[in-house]
């Protein structure tokens, strides 16, 4: 039997709509996604890094016939148009709040036209955007849903605290490594080149209530990792690699677990 079909409303994200006739070109040369060969009703995920390689804004690049939108954190709107606005200088470019509402759906896809697969994972549904859409359930669903398959999301990587292969953007195809420069690619490549990605999001399994954001994991008495973002019986954590494998891992003084997720390579 299939999972029935479960639609939200995504109060956090908001969008940006870019267009002009330099759309491509501008936000090519700034994301770590492939812009040129975006097409209209298809969905990529992305960042814009700091110039050192950090992730600052979590990105859906969603084309259209005559630009895209930009679906990002609703809090962090003004921030990433204003830095658009900045990098822009001459270029023809149009920058612009749209005030259409942000959907997922997961299980069953949804009827009708609008709705485009999360590329991220398969398994966590669709995206809409100028949907009409009746949702029948609420975001804390859709987040229960991203955290049950081991998906980071915004509140685990912050701003300007993360680089982007520590956050599995680089799992989740949002870096392309193929394409030309952009902000940040440096020290991106470099990391995936060297293989020296130390720590991963990683979800954590644990009985009673969920622990404190920024609660220690310990292996013994050895630091493993932190604690990101919590729900019942499962917590995101930015986790150390090596010190994870075999070991009694603690959060709070109780036992946990890492929960390896089947998309993630071991």
């Amino acid at each position: 039997m299939s999972e029935p079909g479960h639609v939200a409303c995504l109060p956090s994200r908001a969008l940006i709509a870019v267009g002009g006739a330099d759309w491509r070109a501008f936000l090519q040369g700034l994301l770590t996604q492939d812009v040129e060969t975006l097409a209209s009703g298809e969905a990529r995920f992305a960042a814009l890094l700091t110039p050192q390689g950090r992730l600052l804004y979590d990105l859906f690049l969603v084309g259209r016939e005559d630009g895209c939108w930009l679906d990002c954190q609703a809090s962090s709107r003004a921030a990433l148009l204003q830095r658009l606005t900045i990098y822009r200088l001459r270029a023809k470019v149009s920058l612009e709040l749209e005030a259409a509402p942000v959907f997922a759906a997961w299980g069953a896809r949804p009827e009708g036209d609008g709705w485009t697969g999360d590329p991220r994972l398969p398994a966590l549904g669709w995206r809409g955007y100028g949907v009409a859409a009746a949702p029948n359930a609420d975001e804390a669903g859709y987040e229960a849903h991203r955290l049950a398959l081991g998906a980071p999301g915004p509140a685990d990587w912050g701003e300007d605290a993360t680089y982007p292969l520590e956050a599995d953007f680089d799992l989740l195809n949002g870096v392309d490594f193929r394409k030309g420069c952009f902000v940040g690619q440096e020290t991106t490549s470099r990391m995936k080149r060297r293989g020296s990605i130390k720590s991963r999001m990683l979800p954590i399994a644990f009985d009673g209530p969920p622990p404190a954001a920024g609660a220690e994991i310990l292996a013994g008495s050895l630091r493993a990792g932190q604690v990101l973002s919590a729900g019942d019986g499962r917590a995101m954590a930015l986790v150390r690699l090596d010190r994870i494998e075999g070991a009694n891992l603690t959060v709070e003084g109780r036992p946990c677990s890492v929960v390896r997720p089947s998309w993630m390579p071991s």
